[in-house]
């Protein structure tokens, strides 16, 4: 295995701002759009989904290179990713109904559609294909989730403020304006891309 010759705090940066799961992949927007309508849940989701992909893009790598790669079954790997994925959502799960009964509520099906969500095999399948080593694994795994944590809560507080505004043409208010919302907030973030990029 060949890990990318990379600084830690350059692939740090860069999974948050320059190659965000979301706003540059575009991985993970059902529940992205569905929970920004409110601050609180939108932060609520944005620690589960950072906390299921930095833990989930650990076990995977370890899994994938102490057990599938030497067994030779590799062939099994996304089905052992989703596995993965599934039990780590379902502690979760239950984790946040014992402490948060509303945000339990609030997050209500998006939170076991963390299962099914695209970002976190999407972050899991990018480590296997750009062969980082697990101290970079752990790096752009957490990386990646600060990063959508970071454009859920943006856009949550931008919805917030749009909503409460009279100026929005009748036509664009809602889903409309969230799309050119998202739209101008990606290209935010891929004005980065000059800098650093760990495509």
């Amino acid at each position: 295995m060949n890990a990318p010759d990379i600084g830690l705090f350059s692939l740090f940066f860069a999974s948050i701002f320059t190659s965000n799961i979301l706003l540059a992949n575009f991985l993970g927007m059902c529940s992205f759009i569905a929970i920004s309508k409110d601050l609180k849940s939108s932060n609520g989701l944005g620690l589960a989904v950072t906390v299921v992909l930095t833990v989930t893009g650990a076990a995977n790598w370890l899994i994938l290179h102490y057990i599938l790669i030497p067994y030779d079954l590799i062939y099994l790997r996304f089905i052992i990713f989703i596995l993965v994925i599934a039990a780590m959502v379902q502690i979760l799960e239950m984790v946040i109904d014992r402490v948060s009964q509303k945000l339990y509520i609030t997050l209500g099906i998006f939170l076991p559609l963390i299962t099914v969500n695209c970002a976190i095999l999407g972050v899991s399948l990018f480590i296997e294909i750009r062969e980082y080593n697990f101290v970079q694994t752990v790096i752009y795994s957490l990386g990646s989730g600060l990063g959508w944590w970071l454009a859920i809560v943006a856009l949550a507080a931008i919805r917030n403020k749009t909503e409460k505004t009279k100026t929005v043409p009748a036509g664009l208010q809602g889903s409309g304006l969230t799309m050119i919302t998202i739209g101008l907030m990606a290209l935010a973030f891929i004005g980065f891309s000059g800098m650093l990029s760990v495509q």
